[in-house]
């Protein structure tokens, strides 16, 4: 005759079973890529993030929710929120405020994905600007054991002197307090090679968004684009693969699919397949 003890025993081992059977996903997810769903259902959109396999995420917004009460939910599905956007006015005038979100939600890495700057060119002005508020930012986060990485959105490409601001930005950031999320659809967007960028910046980036680009889509360096032109990982003309391979060499520790197209939900189990084949 079993014993209670007995079906508690197999009850827990089907469920280890299961837990077992559902394989992770190679890298994380930019909770961005589900922004239309989440605001309309955040316990649904993230109990198919976990159902897609993932474990580790990229928080952009909490959908109304206050920090701690978003955790929760990510703790209801097994996820981690490795890093979390914050924005250039928050650091520039409110770092605690993002402290206090960062530690609520458990995040280890803020992000900070745009600069500001007028129209579309980026200036020197701009970047000296950035690089102050940055830099002050980021010593105020490490003292508080959180990382400040700068999100690469394109416009960063522009030439200057004989380089880019991006070269600018990566000499006078202070890789103790700043360094970067290279986005690699951002990186090809200006004409720019993901790979080279990573071979010239070892260990500056630490941060990586995982997005493919429609083949024949025009380059822009405004940091504008088409998010219709976000194609599954491994279908764009970006380099995925080649990105993968250099990207562990460089020091990149954490990586995030982001897919802003409106295709998002049925490309992104595509995407993961096609890591899981590297």
């Amino acid at each position: 005759m079993k014993t209670k003890s007995t079906f508690l025993l197999l009850g827990l081992l089907v469920s280890g079973l299961a837990a077992f059977a559902q394989k992770a996903a190679p890298v994380g997810l930019g909770l961005y890529s589900f922004r239309n769903q989440f605001s309309k259902d955040v316990p649904g959109t993230m109990a198919k993030v976990k159902q897609m396999g993932f474990r580790e995420v990229e928080v952009a917004g909490t959908y109304g929710l206050s920090p701690a009460e978003f955790r929760k939910v990510l703790n209801q599905n097994g996820l981690k929120a490795i890093s979390m956007g914050a924005s250039y006015e928050d650091l520039d005038n409110n770092v605690p405020k993002v402290l206090a979100e960062a530690k609520a939600l458990g995040a280890k890495y803020v992000a900070c994905f745009w600069l500001p700057h007028a129209g579309d060119a980026f200036t020197i002005y701009d970047a000296d600007r950035s690089i102050d508020v940055l830099n002050t930012a980021g010593k105020l986060l490490a003292d508080n054991g959180v990382t400040l990485c700068y999100h690469t959105h394109g416009y960063e490409f522009q030439i200057y002197k004989d380089g880019t601001f991006f070269d600018y930005l990566a000499e006078n950031l202070n890789p103790k307090y700043v360094n970067f999320e290279m986005d690699v659809f951002w990186v090809k967007a200006p004409g720019y090679d993901p790979v080279a960028i990573l071979q010239k910046y070892p260990k500056r980036f630490l941060l990586m968004h995982l997005k493919d680009r429609k083949p024949g889509t025009p380059d822009s360096n405004t940091g504008h684009g088409d998010v219709e032109s976000n194609v599954t990982l491994g279908q764009g003309d970006v380099g995925i693969t080649a990105i993968m391979k250099q990207a562990k060499k460089s020091g990149v520790k954490y990586y995030f699919i982001e897919d802003e197209s409106s295709r998002s939900l049925e490309q992104v189990p595509a995407s993961i397949a096609f890591l899981e084949r590297l």
